[in-house]
């Protein structure tokens, strides 16, 4: 009897050591890890100072500096799967839209747990900001920059409320010259400063226009998305100045094309050029 005794504890010994060998460790909410796959987002682990728990991020991510020196898992190809299934992060911040359907279905089959980012209007990305707050367990710090983003862009939209309408002209490049069309993230934007685009009425976000047609639209304002000295820009409508008087200024692209919180001041300054120009 007492023979069995010690043998079935011995065997309760060996199990519990196997259980406890066998069960997953757990990260704490403040310790869960991170992998970004867009550069926006990148950004906002930054801004909500969540940064120490980055393990890797996506091609582009220039912003803070600091986040250069992270491991690339994500570019225009498409998403490094192998390299995040070995990173084994607790969350995954993915931009749909801008990273592969195919890729973010994977890496939920995977049983990863990914936040998605989809901002289609400027009051979007505050809303989106509350949400990620609440995943990575910063809600109130979320929360204070959500606010404040908000504010800010209302009193953008109250300040130019009123103003006279000016038709502008937005493109990204010249070869081949390529606009923005009503839904476009751009326009959007532009709206806030009481702008119309010059092609509100095409029916793609990014239409392919020619020089001919904006000449003929006649805007009142030429803006470049472009880190080129606009001098460039001056020279390539340089030669239709006698049909085109409309004066070109410039928007920062690596910006103006980011759900990120530097959008204000950069869109606020925009849009006191823009009718500062006008006037």
């Amino acid at each position: 009897m007492m023979f069995r005794i010690l043998v079935m504890s011995v065997l309760l010994i060996v199990c519990h050591a196997a259980l406890v060998h066998a069960a997953p460790t757990r990260t704490t909410d403040s310790d869960q890890t991170i992998v970004t796959l867009a550069p926006h987002l990148t950004e906002w682990v930054y801004s909500l100072e969540q940064q120490d728990k980055l393990l890797a991020v996506s091609a582009y991510s220039d912003y803070p500096d600091a986040a250069k020196a992270l491991p690339r898992v994500a570019d225009a190809n498409g998403v490094n799967i192998k390299a995040i299934v070995k990173l084994q992060p607790d969350v995954i911040l993915a931009w749909r839209g801008g990273n592969k359907p195919q890729d973010i279905a994977r890496l939920k089959q995977l049983g990863f747990t990914v936040f998605e980012s989809q901002p289609l209007t400027p009051a979007d990305i505050s809303k989106e900001y509350r949400q990620l707050g609440g995943v990575l367990h910063v809600s109130e710090r979320a929360r204070e920059l959500a606010d404040n983003f908000d504010t800010q862009l209302s009193h953008l939209a109250r300040q130019y409320k009123n103003v006279s309408a000016i038709t502008v002209f937005y493109y990204m490049w010249t070869a081949p010259l390529m606009s923005v069309g009503p839904d476009a993230w751009a326009s959007k934007l532009l709206a806030q400063c009481g702008v119309q685009t010059l092609f509100n009425d095409a029916h793609v976000d990014y239409p392919q226009v020619s020089v001919q047609e904006v000449i003929r639209r006649q805007p009142d304002l030429l803006i470049a998305a472009t880190s080129r000295n606009i001098s460039v820009e001056q020279q390539f409508w340089s030669p239709h100045n006698d049909v085109l008087q409309a004066p070109v200024i410039a928007a920062n692209p690596d910006i103006f094309s980011r759900f990120t919180l530097r959008l204000i001041p950069e869109l606020r300054s925009l849009c006191k050029q823009i009718h500062q120009t006008d006037s």
